[in-house]
């Protein structure tokens, strides 16, 4: 075998692996292609965990019709949850401890909309104050176990800040 013959076939060779290895890399490690249940008629992806809907479609994925909150149901809306969170929710909040968050950008700034946007940061924290009672770190309270670290947007054409708990992360909780 010639050396021009021996180089082409080596070149082919390493062709092959270096396509076989992207296709490798793309589909035989990524869940989001691979294993990915996609999105739901409402807006949910559970295997990603984020919701991509408007208000209006949250409402009917719970069963409450699509106006249930009334001039924000058109309005665009955005979550993103950890593994925590889902387990909170299996487990029905009866653990001592979650490191459970959640993350909800409203966008109300779309045709028939409430022209308001808004970005709230929510964090499991334990059996908590009545609805709206202010923590020591700057956050509130909502729903019995859950705090409100983080929450701004418009209204009314004025960025305002409801709240920003120190620390405003994540993993602080």
């Amino acid at each position: 075998m010639n050396v021009k013959k021996f180089l082409a076939l080596i070149s082919g060779f390493v062709a092959l692996l270096t396509l076989g290895f992207a296709l490798y890399s793309l589909l035989g490690t990524s869940p989001s292609l691979a294993k990915s249940e996609g999105f739901d008629e409402f807006g949910y992806n559970r295997t990603a965990r984020n919701f991509v809907g408007t208000g209006g479609s949250w409402c009917d994925a719970k069963g409450l019709g699509w106006d249930c909150l009334g001039i924000y149901s058109p309005d665009k809306l955005v979550m993103k949850w950890n593994a925590e969170w889902d387990r909170g929710n299996e487990e029905g909040w009866t653990d001592t401890y979650y490191g459970a968050w959640e993350n909800n950008e409203w966008n109300g700034m779309v045709s028939g909309g409430s022209g308001e946007t808004w970005h709230y940061k929510i964090v499991w924290v334990g059996p908590c104050g009545a609805d709206g009672t202010e923590l020591p770190e700057g956050g509130y309270c909502i729903w019995g176990q859950f705090a409100v670290i983080s929450s701004h947007g418009t209204a009314g054409g004025e960025h305002i800040w409801d709240t920003l708990a120190k620390p405003a992360g994540y993993g602080a909780y």
